[in-house]
């Protein structure tokens, strides 16, 4: 049965689910979230996922939201990106919580703050702030890059999956590749896997939808 995931282009937690699912060879396909619009707000979309997010996965009769949920179920499956040394696991989960709490969070806010939300309602002074964490963040994963291809072992695990979300999109939000050399090493490393394509090529929805 082909599964489906709730989603949109625009979303970098969506393309943390939506990319492992398509380098696992997992079949899907994926359903369209008018987020813009107000449609994660809306009572029928909060009957797929009361938190009002996206992605949210939909197999059968399971609905399980949140990226990094998603993403174990992926591993649960296919038995991909993951390891068999409990001290890699440890590892990949230490990277994936660091990219919710310290990556993807301040990536994911910036870059909407700057390029999403209405240019009335921009604040200067917060996306300075905003800014400063990000520039922190890219500073710890461009550390540990500068050592290692992979953030775990010597392979793409869900750790690179879950960190590199946001650093494709092409909105400015304070991180310029040519800035952070082995960053953008490792992102051209992940996007010659077979089988990876750009999330506005992999989910529906885009800013060029909404132009």
């Amino acid at each position: 049965m082909t599964v489906k995931l709730y989603c949109f282009g625009e979303s970098g937690n969506s393309y943390k689910a939506a990319l492992a699912m398509e380098l696992a060879g997992i079949d899907w396909e994926p359903v369209f979230v008018d987020f813009f619009n107000g449609e994660a707000r809306s009572d029928a979309y909060k009957d797929i996922n009361p938190m009002g997010e996206a992605p949210v996965l939909v197999d059968g009769d399971m609905k399980l939201s949140q990226s990094g949920a998603i993403q174990d179920w992926i591993v649960e499956q296919t038995g991909k990106f993951w390891s068999d040394d409990p001290a890699e696991r440890r590892e990949i989960l230490r990277w994936q919580f660091w990219d919710n709490h310290k990556g993807s969070s301040q990536f994911g806010v910036t870059r909407f703050l700057m390029n999403f939300l209405p240019e009335k309602h921009r604040n200067a002074d917060v996306i300075a702030f905003m800014q400063g964490r990000c520039k922190a963040a890219l500073g710890v994963l461009e550390a540990e890059l500068a050592t290692r291809d992979w953030l775990v072992g010597d392979r793409l695990t869900m750790a690179d999956i879950s960190c590199c979300a946001y650093l494709y999109y092409p909105e400015p939000f304070g991180f310029e590749r040519a800035d952070y050399p082995a960053i953008s090493a490792w992102l051209d490393r992940i996007s010659e896997t077979p089988g990876w394509k750009h999330p506005y090529d992999l989910m529906p929805g885009s800013p060029a939808d909404r132009a």
